[in-house]
Parts: C-alpha cells; sequence; structure tokens
C-alpha cells in the first residue's frame, strides 16, 4: 500500500488535492484553522464584523485592481480618467461606486468590530499583541483611504492633501522636510499623485499580510466570547464550519443589502460634491472636510488651538489605543458583569459619534451649524469639540484605571454553559 493510500486512509485529502497536500499542506493547514477551528458556543452576530471586513478587503482589492487597468496617474489626466471609468469602461460606474462606498462600508465594519473588542475587553491578557495587529490593520487603513481619496484629483481631493500632509510641518526640525518628501516638491503636484497612487496600491498588499499575522495571533489563544471567561470544558466548544459559516453568511446577506442600498440609490451620499469639479490650486474651497471616517480625528485635531498640539492630540487619539490593556486594570472582560462600565461605555460610543458631527461643522459656528446669529442658547462647535476630546482622553486615561480599581463587579459564570444549562 503506498504512502498516498494511507493518507487517503486517515482521511486526509485524497486524489490531486491529496498529492499537493502531502507535499504542500496547505489544504490541511486551511481546513484545520477553519473549518475545524475550535470556536466558544456563545458567540453573537457581533464576532461576524471580522469575516465582513475580509470580504470588505477583498471586495476593494478586486474593484481596485480593475480600477487600475483605466486610471492615469497624471495631475492633467487624473480627473479625466476617472470621468472616462464612469462613461465609457463597460460597468466602469458599478466598478468605482462599490470602489468609493466599499471603503465607507470597510470603515464601518472594523469600527464596529473595535467597539465590540472595547466592550467585551478583547484586548485584554493573552490577546494584546492580537489587539495591536488590529489597531496597525486601522492606521494602515486610514493611510490607503486617504491617498485613494487624493487619485481622482477633485477640489476636495487636491485641498485634503494640501491641509493634511501640511500637518507634519508641525513638528520642529524634521517638519518641513516629511512634508517635501511627501509632496515630491515644494507644493502638492504631479510626483505628490505618483507617489499616493503607488502606496495606495500597495498598502493593501501590507493589510493583508498584516491580517494574516491578526489570525495567526487569534488562533493562538482562541476567539474571545460575550462572557468573557476562559474555554473550560471540551463541550464549551463547536467547530467554525458549518455552526459560524451559516451565521456568518447570513451578516453577509444583511451587510451586503446596505451596501448594495449606497451603491445604487446612494452612491454619492458619503462623498463631497466639490470633489467633481477638477483640482484648481487658485480657489480654496469654503469649507475642507476629510472622509466620515476621518472626522471624529479631525475634529480633535481642530480642538486644539495650538497647530503642533492638535497634531500630537490627533494621534494620540489612536495611540492610546496601543496602551489600553495596561490602563484598564480591571480583571474581568466582558461589560456584561461590569455595571458602571457599561454607562461610561455606551456615552464613550455616542462621544465617538458626537465627535464625527462636530468634525463636519464650521469651527465658527454654533450647534453644529454655521454661524451663531440663531436664537436660544447658542454652543460653540468649538466648545462642543473641546468637551467631546476631553472625555474620549478622559475614558482612556482616567476612566477605565478607576473603574478597574474601585468598580465592584458581578459574579463570573463558572463556564461558558452554566448561564444556560442553570435555566
Amino acid at each position: 500500500m503506498s504512502t498516498q493510500e494511507k493518507v487517503c486512509e486517515n482521511s486526509s485529502p485524497c486524489g490531486i488535492i491529496g498529492w499537493i497536500d502531502y507535499r504542500l499542506p496547505i489544504f490541511s493547514m486551511l481546513k484545520h484553522s477553519t473549518a475545524e477551528y475550535p470556536t466558544p458556543r456563545n458567540l453573537n452576530y457581533w464576532w461576524s464584523f471580522g469575516s465582513i471586513a475580509g470580504i470588505c478587503l477583498l471586495t476593494q482589492i478586486i474593484t481596485g485592481i480593475v480600477l487600475v487597468m483605466h486610471y492615469t496617474p497624471h495631475v492633467s489626466m487624473a480627473f479625466d480618467s476617472v470621468e472616462h471609468i464612469m462613461r465609457d469602461v463597460n460597468y466602469g460606474w458599478l466598478l468605482r461606486y462599490i470602489h468609493a462606498n466599499g471603503a465607507s462600508m470597510f470603515f464601518l465594519v472594523v469600527f464596529i468590530h473595535i467597539f465590540r473588542g472595547l466592550y467585551y475587553g478583547s484586548y485584554k491578557a493573552p490577546r494584546e499583541i492580537l489587539w495591536w495587529l488590529g489597531v496597525v490593520i486601522l492606521l494602515l487603513m486610514m493611510a490607503t483611504a486617504f491617498m485613494g481619496y487624493v487619485l481622482p484629483w477633485g477640489q476636495m481631493s487636491f485641498w485634503g492633501a494640501t491641509v493634511i500632509t501640511n500637518l507634519f510641518s508641525a513638528f520642529p526640525g524634521v517638519g518641513e522636510a516629511i512634508v517635501t518628501w511627501l509632496w515630491g516638491g515644494y507644493s502638492v503636484d504631479n510626483p505628490t499623485l505618483n507617489r499616493f497612487f503607488s502606496l495606495h496600491y500597495l498598502l493593501p498588499f501590507v493589510i493583508i499580510g498584516v491580517v494574516g499575522l491578526h489570525l495567526v495571533a487569534l488562533h493562538q489563544h482562541g476567539s474571545n466570547n460575550p462572557k468573557g471567561i476562559d474555554i473550560k470544558e471540551p463541550k464549551d466548544q463547536i467547530p467554525f464550519h458549518p455552526y459560524y459559516t451559516i451565521k456568518d453568511f447570513f451578516g453577509f446577506g444583511v451587510f451586503f443589502m446596505l451596501f448594495a442600498y449606497f451603491v445604487f440609490f446612494a452612491p454619492n451620499y458619503l462623498g463631497h460634491p466639490d470633489n467633481y469639479i477638477p483640482a484648481n490650486p487658485m480657489v480654496t474651497p469654503a469649507h475642507i472636510v476629510p472622509e466620515w471616517y476621518f472626522l471624529p480625528f479631525y475634529a480633535i485635531l481642530r480642538a486644539v488651538p495650538d497647530k503642533l498640539g492638535g497634531v500630537l492630540a490627533m494621534f494620540a487619539s489612536i495611540l492610546v489605543l496601543f496602551v489600553l490593556p495596561w490602563l484598564d486594570t480591571c480583571k474581568v472582560r466582558s461589560g456584561n458583569f461590569r455595571p458602571l462600565f457599561k454607562w461610561f461605555f455606551w456615552v464613550f460610543v455616542l462621544n465617538s459619534i458626537l465627535l464625527g458631527v462636530i468634525g463636519q461643522a464650521s469651527p465658527d459656528g454654533c450647534n453644529f451649524g454655521i454661524s451663531c446669529a440663531g436664537e436660544g442658547l447658542q454652543i460653540p462647535n468649538v466648545v462642543m469639540g473641546r468637551s467631546a476630546m476631553a472625555y474620549y482622553f478622559a475614558y482612556f486615561l482616567v476612566i477605565l484605571p478607576l473603574l478597574g480599581k474601585y468598580e465592584k463587579t458581578l459574579p463570573l459564570p463558572t463556564s461558558i454553559s452554566q448561564p444556560v444549562l442553570s435555566k
């Protein structure tokens, strides 16, 4: 009996797949890390957003590769090449709308994924590196999205690139050199567009690599669960397939319905109308705003009157996530067993949404408007922005450490199955 026949008797892949797998065990590895991956039996639909994020990434890469076939990265032709895609390329309008709205859907899914991790304590030991890799993915997404927004070379693309890259000039000593390097010269021009195009095409593949590391770190200690307790009994685990593949596919269906709504019925709702005007360095838009997923960080940037201080606060709002596993000193992971934490967490969620609303409002206006000439109570947007920023940092630097020290948590169940079986 051949070795290959023995392999088939042991329920391993047979035929051509078995022949390949015996020499390069890629199929066995995929089966072990996906279908046979032991998963807590009590995961809810909040855990489907990780898989949905993977679908979003693949969608962006596939549509981006096709769009690049028709795009011209030159300041005199970029805008027209995008119009060519929209008008002349077969289904070019569909590809572009999927790609543009796909970026927004990608960020929406990842933000929900992050908030789920914050509530259920998925950043706590032994999953700190898993959390770090997730934050790195977020940073790479932000860089990729910013560079991609510049490529259509409309008014908001040009001026957004000018404003955001100029922020680096706030760093003493090296700031001007960084800006010159980013621009490829002394103004936002063709070298800038070429650099951003090259990096925008490269970074998604870097994201895939980091996602791979993210999955390796996830499988090392297994998924967290809504109870936030460690797996103690074999009956508390089930294979990922078919139980969670079915659950994920249901999540995919709901997600794609929302995605399709924006693509077919409101394709430009999440964009800015000024980006349908060719870039003009001589005409500054009345109100320069980034894409919606940058607005909370943009609000923090504007809340600080000093340029360097605003830049540092904006970067700190993301970098603070790296030290979160040590700022939250509570031994209980899940927010379900932390009564006080729940209140502060949901205020934090609403505060983050408030920062996004303030980020798109004029800094000189009141009550999210553009002027303070109305009647009644007038709260300046800048005051609301500073208050929201203060709570954002207080949540991580003050509230979580104090809750870990003084909060009285509820008793944890002895196992995942215990709360169900006790009923």
